[in-house]
């Protein structure tokens, strides 16, 4: 696929306020931001966006990067162009494979307008000299040359087309955007095969390789999700956290409520609650 430049009006023509709310949804700023730790290895909260944050997997451990603007230590010297190769295609402006760790998996099913308008936002933070950190992976996972026959297996540009469905409501399109696409929320409730790709067959059944294990079932399922969640009960935990039975989300997922699904728009919480109802209700 050939490379889509967006013009340097349009990049100067970019929404801010939609491009910080995109990022919100997206989840970039909790990512890309080191929430500091307490306790046997305490460590200060990290300076917004520069990267640093550990991710546990079962193949080591990953540090986010720096995306502030510093143009040695963040992306600074880069230009859309290779933004967009990032998100849409998952490689960096040396043109070499990200680990999917980087959720461009998902977020290659972006739309090039919201991109333009989260590039203009991005643009415009201010940089941080924050070097960064270099992974924690276990051989052979912690050789990039893998991820060509990996990628070729199972990354498909594009992603999965959320309006391919013309029976579908308008509000359901919405939904699945933000869950496939920008909140890329099957990068941890979707079981992955031995090769650690998503098995869309089983889209939010839930998986056993969170970083704090069990990831939970959020398809409608009677029993194994949230198939006795109403909408509304589904708006009010991605706003609030709370749940039906009246306690309260947990661990990883709080900051997703507290940084991301809490600052949508009501509408964008109901049109994800609409799409999680229409799933297939299936077991892990």
């Amino acid at each position: 696929m050939a490379a889509w430049f967006a013009p340097p009006s349009d990049i100067l023509a970019g929404d801010l306020a939609r491009g910080e709310y995109l990022l919100r949804a997206a989840g970039c700023a909790s990512c890309h931001t080191d929430p500091g730790a307490k306790g046997k290895n305490p460590r200060p909260k990290g300076a917004p966006l520069a990267g640093g944050r550990p991710l546990a997997t079962p193949y080591g451990i990953f540090f986010t990067p720096n995306i502030t603007g510093d143009p040695v230590t963040g992306i600074g010297r880069w230009k859309f162009a290779d933004f967009r190769r990032a998100m849409h295609d998952g490689r960096a402006p040396n043109t070499a494979p990200y680990f999917p760790a980087f959720p461009f998996t998902s977020y290659t099913g972006m739309s090039d307008r919201d991109l333009v308008d989260l590039w203009a936002y991005l643009e415009r933070q201010a940089p941080v000299v924050q070097p960064n950190r270099p992974h924690e992976l276990a051989f052979p996972f912690n050789l990039r040359i893998l991820m060509h026959g990996w990628r070729a297996l199972f990354f498909r540009q594009g992603g999965r087309d959320q309006a391919a469905d013309t029976a579908a409501t308008p509000e359901w399109r919405r939904g699945a955007y933000l869950v496939r696409a920008v909140g890329h929320c099957g990068e941890c409730h979707t079981p992955r095969n031995i090769f650690g790709a998503m098995d869309h067959s089983r889209e939010l059944a839930g998986s056993r390789l969170g970083p704090e294990g069990k990831i939970p079932n959020i398809t409608p399922h009677p029993r194994k999700g949230i198939g006795g969640w109403s909408v509304s009960e589904i708006v009010d935990y991605l706003e609030s956290g709370m749940l039906p039975d009246g306690d309260f989300a947990g661990g990883e997922m709080v900051d997703v409520i507290d940084n991301s699904t809490g600052r949508l728009t009501p509408a964008d919480r109901r049109a994800i609650a609409v799409y999680l109802k229409s799933l297939p209700a299936l077991a892990e």
